[in-house]
């Protein structure tokens, strides 16, 4: 599972989503309000925050449709601790 930063950075671009809610690794993330504007400054949020670069190859809609697969694609970018 991701941990805390992730979990509150990735809920502050999703306006429809109650603080209520859990954020489950299949939320549709559109669905909840990431719209392109907002994907674009989540990804600088979290080059920023964990100290990586997407990829080419990660910056499509797959990545960004829900929190698992955003997670498992941030993760790999991270260097093995």
């Amino acid at each position: 599972m991701w941990d805390s930063t992730f979990d509150e950075t990735l809920r502050s671009f999703l306006p429809f989503l109650s603080t209520e809610e859990a954020l489950a690794a299949d939320t549709p993330l559109r669905e909840y309000g990431l719209d392109s504007l907002a994907t674009v400054e989540l990804l600088a949020v979290l080059e920023q925050n964990y100290g990586v670069r997407f990829q080419d190859d990660a910056l499509n809609l797959e990545t960004f449709e829900n929190p698992g697969r955003l997670w498992t694609t941030l993760a790999g970018l991270q260097p093995a601790s």
